[in-house]
């Protein structure tokens, strides 16, 4: 039996109310982008995603060729945990970090909503900024509720400074930081590499050996905030979205 060349994605179609699937595997051929085109055309799919390799020029050019638009860069980088270094406990911040709680849910989804105009999602112009915004409210509220093995929060004479999620590996994963996110009143303050430095000494806990996490290559901040915190970049790949 042959694999599907796509696979539908139910959560992303239901929350923007438009049929959408992400390509199987990170890189294209003739024959393969044929056969997406006609599943897609199956199916009726609106929008496809494909995560490319950076590295095959092939895909790049075929990608391209074939009516898909590049919306991110999205960057992996990970921090080695076998020997500890001072950068895990940044004594800058003035905050107070903290389990997050049920109750800090309308503050932290009011910085989730203003903090991730970098994605590819908003910057695809397709989907309405509400939605996009939504999308990260939603993606918190459940991390909040389980998700998310563990979030924290940085709290300032009483008010919610930022947030920080980890995720646990599944099998052979890499432990995982999901969102980051910032009030706009706390920026330039320390929080970030305070909220990662906290993060790192509870992945240590967990006897986690190395921790991931991905950001867009134009967020030039958060590039800088997690090379700071000792993270270095394991691998540059493309996401494109195609409408039909």
């Amino acid at each position: 039996m042959t694999a599907e060349p796509c696979r539908y994605l139910e959560w992303d179609s239901a929350f923007f109310g438009k049929r959408i699937a992400q390509v199987e595997g990170q890189r294209l051929d003739t024959s393969r982008l044929e056969a997406i085109r006609r599943w897609c055309e199956d199916n009726e799919i609106a929008c496809l995603y494909l995560l490319a390799d950076s590295d095959h020029a092939e895909t790049v050019r075929l990608a391209e060729d074939g009516g898909f638009r590049l919306v991110d860069i999205r960057c992996t980088l990970i921090r080695e945990l076998s020997v500890p270094t001072s950068d895990e406990a940044p004594a800058q911040a003035t905050a107070h970090m903290r389990e997050a709680r049920q109750q800090d849910l309308p503050a932290i989804r009011a910085i989730a909503r203003k903090g991730y105009s970098f994605t590819r999602f908003y910057y695809d112009g397709h989907f309405p900024a509400e939605k996009c915004a939504g999308l990260y409210e939603a993606w918190i509220e459940n991390s909040l509720r389980g998700y998310s093995n563990a979030v924290f929060v940085a709290e300032n004479e009483g008010r919610i400074a930022g947030y920080i999620t980890c995720n646990l590996p599944r099998r052979s994963e890499n432990s995982r930081i999901g969102l980051v996110g910032i009030a706009s009143w706390a920026r330039q303050q320390g929080i970030g590499r305070a909220l990662v430095g906290h993060a790192l000494i509870w992945f240590r806990q967990q006897q986690s050996p190395r921790v991931e996490v991905v950001t867009q290559g134009r967020n030039i901040p958060a590039l800088r905030l997690y090379q700071r915190s000792g993270f270095l970049v394991d691998r540059v790949q493309l996401w494109y979205h195609k409408w039909f």
